[in-house]
């Protein structure tokens, strides 16, 4: 039977994890160049758009319908067949089924907009339309389906993701990296300083993304009751410590602690600790955290030394942080936390830690690979980069004839998105000539 006050939390989890996108656009965004700023937001609020279709269409069919050879769902819930307001005991028993579907698209939303920091600045957007459509089908679908579908392999192996280091983060990390290697680098990498050009709107976009995160693990539990609550502990403890030990170590390195630093310090452990935030004590969890801000810290400094250009540090953050979190599960997991879960390493279970590193390196291959081969198909089919003087001029202009900030724009003049509208041409000389200015200011 439906419960009421179960349906309303899951709800509310929908609402803060659809709120992190936006909250990544705009930590993603203040980290680019200003010319870039709007073509960077913008991908992610194109993924609402797109990866709601697709999943509302045929993606959760894929990811959750009835079992195939542990690999991938059917299509008996293709458009949404049978996804209605009763519950799917299979998977959650109190709310209602769209509930559960609703929850699950917006973690299918978010994940290919992860990918996009690795390829900031570069990639066409015919290009990033078509790469993410194929994706998510090919690539985050059988994941989510292997990992928590009835029947998937890695889940009757008894590999543990509470909310998503595998189909998320783990996923995102070494598609961002097939990313930056296919793409190659920035015109000035490694030559030039590439730097933030909005840090505000970076820790703006950290704090949402903070915030929404307790839905993202706690909203996983799909019940209001003591694991849910379990779950914000450890998602917040753990946060807090990839903050402190990030800008620890970067002070220790660099001499000076920074607000980029903890802002990514504090993703850094937000990442790591979502696998394990259904399983871990709220001790266990700072440990994970300090771990996760020191070796994200030394994951991105990687990027330098081996030469790929990861814009916004998706590899080193999602990707290192979470294969970290799933190895760390695989050791402070514990049965006293969740019942359904498992014991750890050190609660005297070796297998856990066995199967879980299992899932790291087949996630990393799978994901890696095939985001490798979509990439290439995508080049070969509308081509990957823009054209080396748009990426001069900046995505904003070139691609979307928009400007983030028109401050220094001279008097009178319109951006070519402004024209389109202007009032039309005066028929006589002079006719209408103050309206269109009157009528854009008085839109803004």
């Amino acid at each position: 039977m439906i419960n009421t006050g179960d349906t309303t939390f899951v709800l509310v989890s929908v609402a803060l994890v659809m709120l992190m996108t936006p909250g990544l656009a705009m930590f993603y965004g203040g980290m680019v160049r200003s010319k870039n700023v709007l073509g960077t937001i913008m991908q992610s609020f194109m993924l609402l758009g797109l990866i709601s279709l697709q999943w509302a269409i045929f993606g959760y069919s894929l990811a959750f319908g009835p079992d195939h050879w542990g690999l991938i769902g059917d299509l008996s819930w293709l458009g949404l067949n049978g996804v209605g307001q009763a519950p799917n005991p299979e998977y959650a028993a109190t709310i209602p089924h769209q509930a559960f579907m609703m929850f699950q698209m917006m973690f299918a939303v978010i994940t290919p907009a992860l990918i996009c920091g690795a390829f900031a600045e570069r990639m066409k957007f015919s290009a990033f339309l078509l790469f993410s459509l194929l994706w998510a089908t090919l690539i985050y679908d059988p994941l989510c389906h292997w990992v928590w579908g009835m029947g998937g392999w890695m889940r009757n192996l008894g590999v543990i993701d509470f909310a998503g280091g595998i189909v998320v983060h783990v996923s995102s990390g070494a598609s961002a990296l097939a990313c930056a290697v296919v793409l190659g680098r920035r015109q000035g990498y490694l030559k030039v300083p590439f730097m933030p050009h909005n840090l505000p709107m970076t820790v703006l976009g950290a704090g949402l993304l903070w915030f929404g995160w307790f839905g993202f693990n706690a909203g996983s539990a799909l019940a209001a009751g003591g694991l849910a609550a379990s779950a914000v502990t450890v998602t917040h403890l753990a946060s807090a410590a990839g903050a402190v030990a990030w800008v620890a170590a970067e002070w220790w390195h660099a001499g000076k602690p920074t607000t980029l630093g903890v802002a990514s310090g504090a993703v850094a452990g937000l990442a790591t600790i979502t696998p394990a935030s259904g399983f871990v004590t709220p001790m266990a969890a700072i440990i994970i955290g300090l771990v996760a801000g020191g070796l994200c810290f030394w994951g991105v400094s990687l990027k330098w030394k081996l030469g790929y250009d990861d814009s916004l540090d998706v590899v080193g953050v999602h990707g290192l942080g979470s294969t970290w979190g799933l190895l760390a599960a695989g050791l402070f997991a514990t049965r006293a936390i969740n019942p359904a879960g498992a014991d750890g390493l050190f609660y005297g279970n070796a297998h856990l830690l066995a199967v879980q590193a299992l899932a790291v390196v087949v996630v990393w291959a799978f994901a890696f690979g095939g985001s490798w081969l979509l990439l290439k198909l995508v080049d070969a089919l509308v081509g990957l980069r823009v054209a080396p003087e748009e990426e001069m001029e900046g995505l904003d202009l070139s691609l979307h004839g928009e400007t983030g900030y028109s401050l220094g724009a001279p008097s009178g003049a319109f951006t070519p998105a402004e024209a389109l509208y202007a009032a039309p041409a005066p028929h006589k000389p002079g006719e209408g000539a103050g309206h269109a200015s009157r009528a854009l200011e008085g839109g803004r």
